[in-house]
């Protein structure tokens, strides 16, 4: 809601709009909007849900104020009016809840202002002109010299924790790289990204399936959904009876204004958006082909590194084993290898313990079991992607050698990533990397 857009917007769109619950406050805004030169009509007596759905059959304003003081839940009203509100208008709330807390939510939440009532004149003044400021403010640019690195997620069976590892990541690099992170979980239907999070997905995600020409920087800003400050996140769960139609430019789209807004991006791809959408790994710069030692996960491994050569050979591919436990294998960590012809990069424990416990807490489990061996193996992962990711010669990952050196940045730059390592010994639980 609250990015700039350009003067003179879409479709005719209005100045200025306010939503009010008292007749002090109406009189007040009316007066200083009649100063203004703005429309006095536009200033109508109902609150922020009379506001949402009037915007909802309308185009919205410029600048629109809303009342919070009939609201039970601002919060969550708040996001309600996203999804009915154009990108580009500057909202400016009040309300009688004089807290601290909320204030920096409600800001969080896209708003320009929250205003403490009973309103005064010079108060509102201040807030319409700065609210109209940073309207007619010209768009900041941002660089393409950022480093970014976008990493794709693959499971090659259903349930073999692909999106565990994928919200880990994610995590991992948003709390300990410290670096703004996107999570992209594409399974619109049964995207598990936000409830792993204890998170409400939101629309965001089915809004652009549904309507791609709308996805920019400014839609970005509004659909994510923030988990903390170095990372958001973009997931559905779409009803069942509601099949989206679409050919894949959305997802496309959505990629490039990541890669605008964040320096890495985690996409949690379910495998049948590689026969769907083969375009969306194209610019994958790591993808991590998640497994299990069975007879049918080591033939669909097969296949998604052979297509992973033929469609995206500028990736590096790392192969991950998921779920591992001693003795219980179909399938030995040797016999694998020698099957998919190429070694393993890691290991990961069968840990149910601290995969419940983090379902339970609502966190990822490199969050909830960081002291675990789970964790641990999670983390090491995140270690190696770090000082890994970027576009990469294929010959450069063939055999073995010292890893190089140098920053992500240099890396990024000259295309330098390890070599894998020689394949280890019968599979075990132990976490190896390659």
């Amino acid at each position: 809601m609250n990015a700039p857009w350009k003067p003179g917007g879409p479709h005719g769109r209005d100045p200025f709009h306010a939503y009010v619950c008292d007749d002090h406050s109406l009189d007040l805004i009316r007066a200083v909007v009649q100063e203004l030169g703005w429309p006095v009509e536009k200033v109508y007596k109902g609150g922020l849900r009379n506001a949402v759905q009037s915007l909802s059959m309308s185009a919205s304003p410029n600048v629109l104020f809303v009342d919070l003081s009939e609201s039970g839940d601002p919060l969550n009203d708040i996001n309600s009016l996203a999804e009915v509100c154009e990108p580009g208008t500057v909202v400016i709330a009040s309300g009688q809840v004089n807290d601290v807390r909320l204030y920096r939510d409600l800001i969080a939440s896209g708003i320009q202002d929250y205003l403490l009532k009973p309103l005064s004149a010079d108060t509102l003044r201040d807030a319409l002109a700065g609210a109209h400021a940073v309207f007619l403010a010209p768009k900041a640019d941002i660089g393409d010299d950022r480093p970014h690195v976008l990493v794709s997620v693959i499971g090659t069976r259903g349930g073999v924790g692909a999106s565990t590892i994928a919200t880990s990541l994610a995590y991992l690099s948003s709390a300990k790289g410290k670096s703004p992170t996107a999570l992209l979980d594409l399974d619109v239907h049964f995207g598990t990204g936000a409830l792993a999070m204890d998170l409400e997905p939101g629309r965001g995600l089915t809004d652009a399936v549904e309507n791609p020409s709308r996805i920019d920087g400014l839609f970005i800003e509004r659909a994510m959904v923030r988990a903390s400050e170095t990372l958001a996140l973009l997931s559905a769960e779409a009803p069942i009876s509601q099949p989206l139609i679409t050919d894949g430019s959305a997802y496309h789209q959505l990629e490039e204004e990541l890669r605008s807004a964040f320096e890495w991006t985690f996409v949690d791809l379910p495998r049948s958006m590689l026969i769907q959408h083969p375009h969306l790994v194209h610019e994958s710069n790591v993808v991590i082909v998640v497994t299990e030692f069975t007879l049918a996960s080591a033939r669909d491994t097969i296949r998604i590194l052979s297509w992973l050569k033929s469609n995206a050979p500028q990736s590096h591919v790392m192969v991950v084993a998921n779920k591992a436990q001693p003795g219980v294998v179909e399938i030995a960590r040797k016999d694998f290898e020698h099957s998919i012809e190429r070694p393993i990069d890691l290991v990961l424990p069968y840990d149910s313990k601290v995969t419940a416990q983090a379902a339970k807490l609502g966190k990822t489990v490199a969050e909830s079991g960081r002291a675990s061996k789970l964790g641990q193996g999670l983390a090491q992962l995140g270690r190696t992607i770090a000082t890994s990711g970027g576009s990469v010669d294929p010959a450069e990952r063939k055999g073995a050698g010292k890893a190089a050196g140098g920053s992500l940045i240099s890396r990024l730059l000259e295309g330098k990533l390890p070599r894998q390592g020689k394949a280890k010994g019968p599979a075990s639980a132990d976490l190896v990397s390659g």
